[in-house]
């Protein structure tokens, strides 16, 4: 018993850290696709218009792999809690092989949104390069972000379509 008595005073337990709060659903960029892949024009569940893009020379494909790109007309799925301020559907040879989705953002947030948006893309939470990019499914995703002139920053993520398979027999 004596024993007992001389015992140090326990100490407190140390805090636990918290948590960070998990991320909406709407920032996993899987919420916009609203087809699969592959799909064609008649079977996308939404009402569209073609747009027409131009695209620079060094950004542009040869004239054969030129994409035809809708935008929705009415809503647009939820991104990073907010409705895309550009959500475009873009079909190759008449199938969904891009999607494209922008977000305005206040400048002050968009470094740690971009940051956490990114971190649960790649499964990595230390991500804060101004690219983030990789594939998930055989489905290339790209995101980034700029800070625009009005005081805004845009965050944009592409998605593009799995390579299809080659119909081509390799030669012997």
């Amino acid at each position: 018993m004596l024993a007992a008595c001389a015992a140090p005073a326990p100490k407190p337990a140390a805090p636990l850290a918290v948590a960070p709060a998990p991320l909406d659903a709407s920032y996993d960029w899987h919420v916009l696709l609203v087809a699969p892949f592959g799909s064609v024009l008649k079977d996308i569940p939404l009402t569209l218009h073609e747009v027409l893009l131009f695209r620079d020379e060094t950004h542009g494909a040869a004239a054969g792999d030129e994409l035809e790109c809708y935008a929705v007309d009415g809503p647009r799925p939820q991104f990073i809690v907010r409705s895309p301020t550009e959500y475009l559907l873009c079909f190759k040879h008449d199938r969904l092989s891009r999607v494209e989705a922008t977000v305005r953002l206040a400048p002050d947030e968009a470094a740690g949104i971009f940051a956490d948006a990114c971190g649960l893309w790649i499964k990595n939470a230390q991500a804060t390069t101004e690219e983030c990019a990789g594939t998930d499914g055989g489905i290339a995703f790209s995101g980034h972000f700029e800070n625009e002139p009005d005081e805004s920053a845009q965050l944009t993520v592409e998605l593009d379509a799995p390579d299809p398979p080659s119909d081509r027999v390799p030669d012997r």
